[in-house]
């Protein structure tokens, strides 16, 4: 025992006495084998067994999946036109997928759950020790019950004895015990008794893995979808005043006042009995059934304790100021109708006389709010019938999951709308409206003051009403939802059910969400008008609002969408009369939803009319009294925002939707001397318009190009091919300066037409235009933004969620999308890879043909990696083999004739990555895991649509690629920042490339850990992280190689284990030096069980007694080693007893680790001069030169404790323990 302790224990003890045997010491990483070599020179059988899928990757590794991206509503958001927003909309989602990564534990981790649910079933297993315990405890309950009846019995020990002798019952026979057995007939028996009730996995008996340490684990992102904040149903119930003599209409929004601003759209319902209805029949003869709805759902984004719910109401025109209309809804009741019955049938009748004549025009009537935090917190400040908040109390609805909101102060958090008790309120008071005092700021101000105890608002004498309403929680899917656009949402079982409408949600603050479904409505707020200057009868001030897609007046197009109780669109809309006012002020809201692609000629049309309330001959309802207009679109871009327009007394001339009403037409009259008199806001929610001047113009300079406009206006500037270039350069630097908000929102957009950039350089007047370089910089610095800004948004390994789900669904390669496939997923063939039957003639350490074979010192052994060519490469065509007549020209793609040509992106990538100047090359490499899963996923895609998968691992990539990409990893010196996605992106490659080259990949890489990091500690940290990452491979077995025979130590002097040999203990049972030398971390051990060579080096230098290890590497080791055997246990394709015995000869090399670090393990945390002699004690009293063994090593092997040691509470020396065990558990198969 003393000699295995010494030839296979920890090999820093051993270079002590090996000295220069040792070729390679543990801090080196020696070369690895040539994978592919190996793998094409050592065939598998031609009949399958249990081991073959040890010797080759499994023939349909990768697969790549066509998802069709699913739609929330019925009828899928799109427009007629095609636009180029729809690109990512419109494709399926190419993912591509390891069909066998789900036995990794980078997404299936071994943890506590399923661990719990792997021993249910488990038979309870008891020892001989617990049987023991519970004999002993009987015959105390025995004696205790004995000396009860002790009196009964006679006197004296004898009779005593002879009584209980007599009354006991005889034990039963055991015939067995008097026959010859031989004695290897009871080894058998023993042998298939121990094999009874045996559980397989026996790590899975054990605790789960810590899964602090799981660096390697790695959560698929979320599937893009579109941002929904809280949800809130509100239901209008009934709406009743004390006398009805016409319809009253109603509309719902909310308002935060802290941030002044309207959150959300206006949901218009009608709470009318039929009667009330038929007075409008003859305005609105077809009602569609999409204006019927009654309930609404609104967003809330960022909760706060300063949202209201405000109700407006309005009725029809009619003659008389607010006050004079209301008042007989303040005086009059239903209890005194026969008092007034009169004055109420008068009323009526002019009720009836003005909707027939006036029935298309409203004006103002009330309004009240509701404080939401009132309805959250239980506590109500308005009026709530008892009745109805005792019978109508719903229970909450199910518990959803909590979506995390930025929180503005600590009252926030109690303002949680999606999880409270739904409550029916009565609405009782309301506050008639005033002219003049209609605009939003007036509503703040109001708002505000309701919260003040002595609000002036309750001293105001009400309009008595009753409008009940339900607010509850919005379900998760509801039935009869319609989306803002007034498309089905899933479920709709039924299309004649009254539906629900989703309000669409203005939030207060910037929300980073990509659009994901076609939207394009445009909301036009009038605000006020000015003709107090204007001469004649301009009194009552009605507003019409059209979308013309040209001058004639036929050109109104029908895209305004209707209120309540009337047809679903129109061609115009008219805002609220106030009676007898020239400078009325507005507060209506006209939502349209606008064609996709907008010319020159369409506008928003504005014709002011004056309304007369009295029937006058010869005098019309409705007299033009002015006009005005806003051009949509303007130098390629969406006008949006706030507006004073001058108005025109006159029509309009021919083509003056081409102009803005600010030009001084000739011949034309305006009112106020041509001063902007007219006020009004455009705002847009588009997944189309980007509203952002940086990205207008670098969208319309990519639409150029694609189209070949030449030559194009932009602005003041004329684009031709001759600036073309240096203009989207220009375009491409400055969207550093676009917002982020912007920029995230339009995120999938933006980043497909920077790829298509990089991947189709355009050819313009028959030159190459190489925008590969200045596209790649935009796209390193918009990531690099991204990430600074939204450090809410990061896993645990800091990558922002909106790049990696655009990465793993969104992402696409231009023009090379497959043909639909019958079947949803598109596999390769089942055949065997060629790759694995093509002899080579290689070097064993090299995977570049080009290359030298053994390298004279580390630094040519470094650069023999990246390549005998060489990377230096200028940023012009003229050097570059990308060149026309080059080794690597090719045919770009000509917009004027059918050639079709294109690079490859992750090719592109890589080449400018290297050659990227220092700037941005900090900002790629800040973000390197994004640039990683991007060529991985471009590398799989094209593997996949070129059908290169069955071609020899070598032959898939270009060697200038290969030597990119090792320039990438020897020039990677963030390695804190680099060093998990570095490791993520070897671990894609090694399904990919040339696995030897990897392996190479990875040992340059720990030279320049080892290199650049001064701190010990950091530096083991840093190995630690990214071997464990490497080695959560979902075929870390097959990488090892583990069906290769170890060669003997190719060493010209004997090594320790070779010398000794003769007198080990393991020796006299096995005389083969090669099942020896497997228990070694030899070099040849080493180099074919690369992988895990490195795992186990990594281990004994860390566990080594007289080295700097501290505690937490101690932790991540042994967590290493740990959760990598649970996967193996637990992994289905390892259940046969000879493939375990095989992959536990992968770890056979930790048995003798365990034991030369008994003291280590003993205690951890112990650093008493103790703890250090013990440690000592174990090499320095054993006497190298004899075959004696000290008696502490004995007592140390045969597990007694170690002379004032202390026992170790923490579970690290079991875990390490348990999985020696494992280890020879498995192993044993071999040798049975």
């Amino acid at each position: 025992r003393k000699q295995v302790s010494r030839e296979y224990g920890s090999p820093q003890l051993s270079k002590k006495r090996a000295g220069a045997h040792q070729p390679v010491p543990l801090t080196e990483v020696v070369e690895p084998v040539d994978y592919e070599e190996y793998v094409s020179s050592h065939p598998p059988g031609a009949e399958p067994g249990p081991l073959r899928q040890l010797l080759e990757f499994p023939s349909d590794d990768l697969e790549l999946l066509l998802q069709e991206r699913e739609c929330a509503t019925i009828e899928p958001p799109v427009p007629e036109e095609e636009t180029s927003c729809l690109e990512s909309g419109k494709k399926h989602a190419a993912l591509w997928s390891l069909r066998y990564q789900r036995y990794s534990t980078t997404q299936t981790p071994h943890n506590s759950e399923r661990q719990r649910e792997k021993q249910k079933g488990l038979v309870k297993q008891t020892f001989e020790l617990d049987e023991a315990a519970i004999d002993r405890q009987d015959e105390q309950d025995d004696s205790k019950r004995h000396s009860v009846s002790l009196d009964d019995t006679p006197r004296g020990s004898w009779a005593s004895s002879i009584f209980d002798l007599k009354n006991s019952t005889p034990d039963a026979l055991l015939p067995s015990v008097l026959e010859r057995t031989a004695a290897e007939d009871m080894d058998c028996r023993n042998a298939e008794n121990r094999q009874q009730c045996r559980h397989a996995d026996l790590l899975g008996l054990y605790p789960a893995p810590d899964e602090d340490e799981a660096v390697e684990r790695c959560t698929i992102p979320e599937v893009p979808k579109e941002h929904s904040g809280q949800r809130i149903m509100v239901k209008c119930l009934s709406l009743r005043f004390e006398i009805e003599i016409e319809p009253i209409f109603g509309s719902l929004a909310l308002y935060d006042v802290r941030e002044k601003k309207k959150i959300s759209e206006d949901f218009h319902f009608d709470l009318n009995s039929d009667q009330m209805k038929s007075l409008l029949r003859p305005h609105s003869p077809h009602v569609a059934i999409s204006t019927l709805a009654r309930s609404t759902i609104f967003s809330i984004t960022y909760p706060s304790p300063d949202i209201f719910l405000v109700i407006k109401l309005e009725k029809v025109l009619q003659q008389g100021d607010i006050g004079e209309c209301c008042e007989p809804y303040m005086v009059m009741k239903e209890s005194d109708s026969t008092k007034h019955k009169e004055k109420l049938e008068k009323l009526r009748a002019q009720a009836e006389q003005m909707c027939t004549r006036l029935g298309r025009f409203r004006m103002p009537f009330a309004w009240t709010a509701i404080h939401l935090l009132n309805i959250v917190s239980s506590v109500g400040g308005l009026d709530r019938s008892d009745s109805d908040s005792d019978t109508e109390r719903k229970g909450t609805w199910n518990e959803r999951k909590k979506k995390g909101f930025e929180r503005m102060s600590v009252g926030e958090d109690m303002c949680n709308f999606a999880n409270f008790r739904p409550a029916t309120l009565t609405v009782t008071n309301f506050f008639k409206q005033e002219g003049d005092r209609l605009s939003d700021e007036d509503l703040y101000k109001f708002l505000a003051d309701m919260r003040r105890p002595s609000s002036v608002l309750r001293r105001l004498r009400p309009v008595t009403a009753q409008l009940k309403i339900d607010i509850s929680p919005a379900p998760e899917a509801p039935h009869y939802c319609l989306s803002p656009e007034l498309l089905h949402v899933k479920p709709y079982p039924d299309p004649r059910v009254r539906p629900t409408k989703e309000v669409l949600e203005f939030p207060a603050r910037y929300v980073y969400t990509p659009h994901t479904t076609y939207r394009n409505l445009l909301y036009v707020y009038p605000q006020s008008v000015n003709f107090s200057s204007r001469q004649g009868s301009v009194r009552n001030i009605a507003v019409k609002v059209q979308f013309m897609a040209g001058e004639d007046p036929s050109q109104a197009m029908p895209v305004i969408f209707g209120k309540s109780s009337c047809a679903e669109f129109y061609k115009e809309a008219y805002t609220p009369v106030i009676y007898h006012n020239k400078s009325p002020e507005f507060y209506e809201e006209v939502k349209m939803k606008i064609p996709a692609n907008l010319t020159d000629n369409h506008h928003l049309l504005f014709t002011f009319y004056h309304i007369s309330c009295q029937p006058k001959q010869n005098t019309p309802l409705e007299t033009p009294v002015g006009y005005t207009w806003i051009p949509l679109m303007q130098h390629g871009r969406l006008r949006t925002g706030s507006f004073s327009l001058p108005v025109s007394v006159e029509k309009p001339p021919p083509s003056y939707s081409v102009l803005t009403p600010d030009v001084q037409l000739p011949g034309m009259k305006w009112v106020d001397n041509h001063k902007g008199v007219f006020n009004v806001e455009v705002k847009a929610a588009s997944s189309v318009h980007t509203q952002d001047p940086h990205l207008d113009k670098f969208f319309t300079l990519v639409y150029v190009l694609e189209e070949y406009s030449f030559p194009f206006r932009l602005k003041d500037v004329i684009i031709t091919e001759a600036n073309v270039e240096a203009e989207l350069k220009a375009s491409m630097g400055a969207l550093k300066g676009a917002l982020l908000d912007t920029c995230v929102r339009f995120l999938h957009q933006l980043m497909s037409k920077l790829i298509l950039l990089i991947v189709h350089p355009p050819v313009i007047a028959g030159q190459i235009v190489n925008l590969g370089r200045a596209a790649f910089e935009a796209m390193a610095l918009l990531v690099n933004q991204i990430h600074k800004n939204l450090e809410g948004n990061q896993d645990h390994h800091g990558r922002n969620s909106l790049l990696s789900s655009y990465i793993h669904y969104c992402f696409h390669l231009p023009t090379t999308e497959p043909v639909s496939p019958p079947y949803a997923t598109l596999s390769r063939a089942t055949a065997r890879p060629s790759s694995l039957l093509l002899s080579r003639s290689k070097s064993l350490s090299n995977s570049n043909p080009d290359l030298a074979s053994t390298p004279a010192t580390p630094d040519e052994e470094v650069q023999r990696i990246i390549g005998s060519k060489g990377i230096d490469r200028s940023h012009s065509w003229v050097n570059s083999a990308y060149a026309p007549g080059c080794s690597r020209a090719v045919l770009r793609r000509n917009l004027n004739s059918s050639c079709e040509l294109k690079q490859l992106l992750h090719e592109e990538l890589a080449l400018q990555w290297v050659v990227s100047t220092s700037t941005v090359r900090e900002a790629s490499l800040q973000q390197a895991w994004f640039f990683f899963q991007l060529m991985v996923k471009s590398m799989s895609h094209h593997l996949f649509l070129s059908s290169r998968l069955d071609m020899p691992r070598r032959q898939r990539f270009p060697d200038r690629f290969v030597d990119d990409i090792a320039a990438l990893v020897m020039h990677a010196y963030l390695l804190e920042r680099l060093n998990s996605s570095l490791a993520f992106f070897l671990n894609d490659l090694l399904s990919l490339m040339d696995r030897g080259f990897v392996f190479n990949l990875i040992r340059s890489y720990y030279k320049q850990v080892r290199a650049q990091t001064q701190n010990p500690s950091s530096l083991t940290a840093l190995r630690m992280d990214f071997i464990r990452i490497v080695c959560s491979h979902e075929h870390y077995v097959t990488l090892n190689l583990p069906c290769a025979t170890l060669s003997p130590p190719a060493s010209p002097s004997p090594s320790t284990s070779s010398t000794t040999s003769q007198s080990s203990a393991f020796s006299c049972h096995v005389q083969d030096q090669g099942v020896v030398s497997m228990f070694e971390l030899s070099v040849p051990f080493r180099q074919q069980h690369f992988l895990s060579g490195l795992l186990l080096a990594e281990l004994s230098l860390i566990l080594e007694p007289d080295g700097e290890g501290v505690f937490f590497l101690h932790k991540k080791a042994i967590s290493a080693l740990h959760s990598l055997l649970c996967s193996h246990d637990a992994d289905p394709r390892y259940t046969d007893p000879q493939v375990r015995s095989h992959i536990a000869q992968l770890y056979l090399p930790l048995i003798p680790i365990v034991m030369e670090t008994l003291a280590q393990l003993h205690d951890f945390t112990d650093t008493s001069p103790q703890r250090v002699r013990h440690a000592s004690v174990l090499v320095d009293d054993s006497d190298p030169d004899n075959g004696t063994i000290s008696q502490s090593v004995a007592m140390a092997i045969a597990g007694s404790p170690l002379p004032n040691s202390k026992a170790n509470p923490f579970t690290l020396p079991s875990v390490v323990s348990t999985c020696s065990l494992t280890t020879v558990n498995n192993s044993w198969y071999e040798y049975e």
